[in-house]
């Protein structure tokens, strides 16, 4: 999924064989979210189902990918389809390209505008057969759905304590090796030091940003956070969006929801919905909200 791996051991004694075996499941459900789920690799199933995409086709898809498309379709709905996974042609388009799609089916050579079309991410079909109309790509909420996992993947094995990451999304676990809640820090999407450091215990928190995934093409600068809307990268006067919760998929798509709503909205609706958010601006302002400024330990004086 394009992310580094990082699990850190929180209180008590843990041995040098447990925690490898651990690590091995972390590593182990990542990769066979990846082999579901991964829009990169030609051989994924993702990447095999988006090649009939639009071709009427239903699927019965392997436990892990019909999940993911479930709530996939249940995010659309309940953001009011300001989430939506079917921007992969847009991507490709724009030059953010992972394997080929092909040209078969209705759904594989849609124009940007295409993701303005109403309708269920996929629709059900007999014997839990699911049918989808458009190529999806599940980089974002795959992730969140894959910390989902291996965190449940870990507990099993009696894990109480720990942090773990998967690039800028993570999950925290009970208490640091400290015996104090997880210490984590929002980044500076121009680079430099951190803005801000929270303290988490039980939480997920998923950030969306155009820090990393930004090119160049026709003498645009362009990024991977698409406006479902326009098919084109959000320009919404924000450059990040973190968002804690008690789940890493939620976290993960209230931070892209809130990205493309913009900076003017951000508040208001991050409020009204509760949620713990901070938001950087493309002047390089930090805000967030009092839900998140309760387990916001330091702010940088910059950010303040």
């Amino acid at each position: 999924m394009g992310s580094p791996l990082r699990l850190t051991v929180g209180r008590g004694a843990v041995g040098r064989d447990q925690a490898v075996d651990r690590w091995r499941a972390v590593v182990d459900e990542f990769e066979l979210a990846e082999a579901a789920m991964s829009r990169f690799r030609e051989t994924s199933e993702v990447t095999v189902l988006n090649q009939i995409a639009g071709s009427g086709a239903a699927v019965r898809p392997s436990r892990r990918l019909r999940v993911a498309l479930v709530a996939s379709d249940r995010a659309h709905r309940i953001t009011g389809g300001r989430f939506d996974p079917r921007v992969l042609a847009d991507l490709d388009r724009l030059g953010y390209r992972g394997a080929p799609v092909g040209a078969t089916g209705e759904g594989a050579d849609q124009s940007a505008t295409a993701t303005q079309r109403a309708g269920r991410v996929v629709e059900p079909g007999a014997r839990r057969a699911l049918a989808y109309e458009r190529p999806i790509d599940l980089g974002g909420i795959g992730k969140g759905l894959t910390l989902r996992w291996a965190t449940e993947r870990l507990e099993r094995t009696g894990a109480r304590d720990f942090l773990l990451e998967a690039g800028g999304d993570l999950v925290a676990r009970g208490h640091d090796p400290d015996g104090d809640r997880w210490q984590v820090g929002i980044e500076d999407p121009a680079g430099g030091d951190d803005l801000a450091v929270v303290a988490l215990a039980d939480l997920a928190i998923a950030t969306s940003s155009i820090r990393v995934n930004r090119w160049v093409a026709d003498g645009r600068v362009l990024h991977h956070l698409i406006d479902p809307r326009t098919g084109e990268p959000a320009e919404t006067g924000l450059v990040a969006v973190t968002v804690a919760g008690p789940d890493p998929v939620w976290a993960e798509v209230w931070s892209k929801v809130l990205f493309v709503g913009g900076r003017q909205a951000i508040a208001s609706e991050a409020r009204a919905r509760g949620l713990a958010a901070w938001w950087v601006a493309d002047d390089g302002t930090l805000e967030m909200t009092p839900s998140a400024r309760a387990i916001t330990i330091w702010v940088a004086a910059e950010a303040a």
